[in-house]
Order: C-alpha cells, then structure tokens, then sequence
C-alpha cells in the first residue's frame, strides 16, 4: 500500500495543503477555523494518513524518542516501572529506547552515550551508583535527565524516587511491634542509594527504641538470590546466638536466605522472622508468604515520564523531587520470637540449597 501524502488529504478535504498542515499541527491548528481543522481530521482518517514523524522532528529539533537505562530487563520491578514509563511518554506522543547496564559504570556511560548519539530528548535512569554522578551530569549538559529509583542528590537533578529511609523505619516498625529486640540487616550494596537509606531508617528507628543491632557489616555486592544466600551463610557460620529477625534490603535477598535458613534446620518465622522489601511478583506465593515493603513502581514510572516531558518543554524549569511513600504488607514469614533464643554451633557454612524447583539455584537479576 502506498503511502498518503499531506497533499491527498488536502485535496480530499478541499482544502490548500498549508491549511491541512496547519491543522494537523498540535502547536499550529488554533491558526485554522473549527470547520476546517474536522474537515482536515476527518479526510486523514479516511485515508488513513499518518504524519511523518521525521519530518516533524527535523521541524521541532525532537525526536520523539526518550531513553530509558535500567539495571536489568528481566526483573519484575524494572517491568513494573517501564510500563509506567511507556505509557506516560505514549499519551505525550513519546516512545521510550530501553538499554540495561548490568551494574555496570562503564555500560552506564556508554549507553547514556549511544542514546545522546541518536539524538533522544531526553534520558530517564534508573540505574545510578554513587559513583557514576560525573558521567550523568557531563550526559544532563546536553540533554535532559531524570533520575528514578536512585537518587544522587549532589548533582541536583530532577528525581523521583521512594522514601527509602521511611522503608527502612517501617520495617524496623513492624519487627519492633512484634517484639523482636535482637535484629541484623543483609545490606545491598551501600553505592545505591536505595540500600543506603533503607540502612538508615532502619538504624534509626532501632536506635530510638534502644533495640540492638547485632554486628554484622557484610553487605551484598548485588541484590540478587545467591548474595542473600552468602549473606546468610556468613551470619550461620558466626555461631552463636543468632538475631530473632532478619531485614533484608530487597525480597531476593530474602528468599536467598529463607533457603539457607531452611537448609540449616532453622523455620521462618519460628526461629527467624524475615521481612523483605518491593513486594515482588509471587512474593506472597512462598512459603511463608513473604512481609515485605511495597512500592508504587508503576506510578513511580508514570510521575519520571512526566516529569521528563516537563524538562523537554521547558528545559530552564527547576529540578523537581519527588518521593514516593512504600507500604509495609504483613504476611507469614515475620510473628512474634520464640520464647528461647536459637544458638547455631555450626562449625563451617550451611549447605547451599536447592531452588525451589529442585534444580540448582540459577543466577538472577537485581533489585532497587
């Protein structure tokens, strides 16, 4: 089928093809009458006429197209906001170009590079360490970037992100409601500003009820099954008393050690409760269903595309932030500590446990 040209859907409309363009035009049909914009609208339908989105954009300076760099494609939270994404940006005329960087600084770079080469308006990231602040802002001089999920607050750049510290409080929250007064964190890694204020919150709220901490300052390098795992291997292998309650920054890393809990004879939550944070797909389908954390991913997706189309419609406005408020979900794998401490004497690491499908543990991708 051939295409329609601006010129047929002039003639079929009766009328010159400045006026068709003119009422095709988002930013110019206020310039033709009411009457003539449908005539214009109703031939193209007709037709079947679709503007030419290169020519608009060799006319505007855009075009169309926003960049998105997550960590990872296949975890369900990236999912979760990418759909926000994409249909913020759609209602806006607007297609998003997706590119992962595995946690990597120097596929960060290149990606924000390759998208800047292919002239996007604009890059929304998600995957942000602390130590990639030079390379986002060499990219935001010469395009427009929002930051979501993770936050580099000393670059001064619109974000929108959780209230991770509030996380972190209200985990601590919950475990101290329950009773547990002997607590340890399995950290993600603390060059991600997610895992960091998680960290903080859930320090401070332990510090106001003058709960302790037990000491154990490993952090995971990734927040994926198998660090959660080697987490918990580690706190075992410690031997003595072990902590009544496990906080752990993300559900992967919680379910890694649910398994090695499970491995060492020990029960979630009899003998140690365990809360995780995003509220992940199927997280209420283990066993116990996992007390997590939720975050609204979606509407974080949803407010990073409008905030991005703002910054491409008035590039001098001031960098907005928004921060999203998590949600504490209570289900099986947190209750109140028994009634006698468990003691491991355990003289090397736990076993390493099967996957829940009976076939060794496959690697998976990361989390916030």
């Amino acid at each position: 089928m051939e295409k329609v040209t601006l010129l047929e859907v002039a003639r079929r409309a009766g009328v010159h093809p400045s006026s068709a363009s003119r009422a095709l035009s988002a930013d110019y049909a206020k310039y033709v009458g009411e009457a003539t914009r449908r005539k214009v609208l109703r031939a193209a339908e007709e037709l079947g006429y679709r503007p030419n989105a290169l020519a608009k954009g060799l006319r505007t300076g855009r075009s169309g197209v926003v960049g998105v760099v997550v960590v990872d494609f296949e975890h369900p939270f990236t999912s979760a906001i990418l759909r926000g994404i994409e249909t913020s940006l759609e209602a806006d005329g607007l297609l998003p170009l997706v590119a992962q960087t595995h946690e990597s600084s120097e596929r960060l770079g290149r990606a924000l590079e390759h998208l800047i080469g292919r002239s996007v308006d604009a890059v929304i990231t998600t995957a942000v360490h602390s130590r990639d602040a030079a390379v986002v802002e060499s990219a935001a001089r010469r395009v427009p970037v929002v930051l979501a999920v993770r936050t580099l607050s000393e670059t001064g750049l619109p974000t929108v992100a959780h209230d991770d510290f509030a996380g972190g409080v209200l985990a601590a929250r919950h475990l101290l409601g329950l009773g547990h007064r002997r607590v340890a964190q399995l950290c993600g890694p603390l060059d991600v500003s997610s895992f960091v204020q998680r960290r903080r919150g859930f320090r401070h709220e332990l510090a106001a009820a003058g709960a302790s901490e037990v000491d154990f300052e490993m952090e995971a390098t990734s927040g994926v099954l198998e660090e959660g795992r080697r987490l918990a291997g580690a706190l075992l292998e410690r031997g003595g008393e072990l902590p009544s309650a496990l906080f752990a920054h993300n559900d992967l890393l919680a379910v890694g050690a649910m398994d090695v809990l499970a491995a060492a004879g020990l029960s979630c939550p009899g003998d140690v409760s365990i809360i995780g944070y995003d509220d992940m797909l199927l997280a209420d389908h283990l066993s116990p269903a996992l007390t997590t954390l939720s975050l609204p991913s979606y509407h974080l997706g949803q407010l990073a595309a409008r905030l991005t189309v703002s910054m491409i419609e008035d590039p001098d406005s001031p960098p907005a932030t928004v921060s999203l408020p998590p949600t504490l979900v209570v289900r099986g794998s947190t209750a109140e500590p028994g009634s006698a401490a468990t003691v491991v004497t355990r003289a090397g690491p736990p076993p390493v446990a099967a996957s829940r499908s009976g076939r060794a543990p496959a690697g998976r991708p990361s989390s916030t």
